[in-house]
């Protein structure tokens, strides 16, 4: 079962410190969902850093990240 991460609304370094507690914990697939470029670059950047693929969706200024395990 896929988890959810809503960090909408949050202002870095906020976004990538709920991420990587979500990811930290082990539940994949992981979605998160942001409102801002900047977040979503940094989380992106972050959860590949440690090792996990990411593919990002761009919708209505909301971005819809899709972290998994492995790399792409």
């Amino acid at each position: 079962m896929a988890q959810t991460v809503d960090v909408r609304g949050l202002s870095c370094p906020q976004p990538v410190i709920v991420v990587k507690k979500a990811i930290d914990k082990g539940e994949f697939p992981l979605t998160v969902l942001l409102d801002a470029m900047v977040a979503c670059e940094n989380v992106k950047r972050m959860a590949e850093s440690i090792g996990y693929s990411v593919s990002v969706e761009e919708k209505e200024n909301e971005f819809l990240l899709d972290i998994k395990k492995g790399t792409v």
